[in-house]
């Protein structure tokens, strides 16, 4: 299967009791797919991973994962502190029937290059599902340069990166130094990391927009009409400014219910956006016209 295009890092849903909505779930999944996202990936940090129990964790990976019915790639994030976690979570989503797994670099320990390549090394080797780096230091505390990503990408099934920094020149660098070992998709600059040569991106914007988010690829594939992807691409950048900073989560869900579809507020200890950003957000919706439709 080859992956590019974009793919959604998916927000997790919540009832009115702050359980998982899996009925939203459902719906939310097929509402990306029919506004032609390339591919899912649930349990990322818009996903809030690192808030939900491992039993929460399962049901939002065989969700998505049913309700998607290879339409689209699913990718799992497995993210964990400890490798025989991830290890853990990765053997579940290859159970669970997933195209690959997103796997962000233990977080807290502050790994060595040497510490991290075995860790990686040590999930490839327990797997056999396509494994895509997540790189974002912003974060996870880790960065994964590029003569790192460099090394990572000799190993089977390292063939993917989410490449989440803000200097772009890591994508050609990445792509220079890997060449056609390692895919790579943008994180925040999508549009930027398609010029350098990314065949993906890994959007939470594409929460909110996913069928313009898919179509700024879609006119940089090949270099169609990248003025029109441009044009696109500045036009929504207030939205994915807006999603971009520590608001990710809180921010993307204030979008979806101003957009009709109410996916709950974060989980403690985030915070439901303050009134002047959720106003923010009110405008945003309304000056792009976004809306949720079910079914369409």
């Amino acid at each position: 299967m080859k992956f590019r295009g974009t793919y959604t890092v998916m927000i997790t849903p919540y009832d009115s009791e702050g359980h998982i909505d899996v009925p939203g779930l459902r719906r939310f999944t097929d509402w990306q797919i029919a506004q032609g996202i390339a591919g899912l990936i649930p349990l990322g940090s818009t996903g809030e991973f690192l808030s939900l129990t491992d039993d929460e964790r399962t049901l939002v990976a065989q969700t998505v994962i049913e309700q998607a019915a290879g339409r689209v790639p699913v990718f799992i994030g497995t993210g964990a502190e400890n490798t025989y976690d991830v290890i853990r979570y990765s053997h579940e989503a290859e159970r669970l029937g997933a195209d690959g797994v997103m796997i962000i670099p233990p977080f807290y320990s502050t790994p060595t290059d040497d510490e991290l390549f075995v860790h990686y090394r040590r999930i490839s080797d327990a797997i056999g599902l396509p494994i895509m780096l997540y790189n974002n230091p912003a974060t996870a505390n880790v960065d994964l340069k590029p003569e790192l990503v460099a090394r990572l990408s000799h190993i089977d099934n390292c063939c993917l990166i989410k490449e989440s920094t803000m200097d772009v020149t890591r994508v050609r660098d990445i792509i220079r130094l890997c060449g056609d070992r390692l895919s790579v998709f943008g994180g925040i600059m999508g549009f930027e990391s398609f010029l350098e040569g990314a065949i993906g991106w890994v959007a939470v914007a594409s929460n909110v927009a996913p069928h313009v988010m898919s179509e700024i690829f879609n006119l940089c594939d090949g270099y169609k009409d990248i003025g029109k992807a441009r044009d696109m691409y500045f036009r929504h950048v207030p939205l994915i400014q807006f999603v971009g900073g520590q608001g990710y989560v809180s921010g993307t869900k204030a979008l979806l219910k101003h957009m009709g579809f109410d996916v709950g507020g974060p989980r403690a200890p985030r915070l439901p956006l303050p009134a002047a950003d959720d106003a923010r957000a009110l405008q945003i919706v309304k000056d792009l016209g976004l809306r949720f439709e079910a079914g369409a």
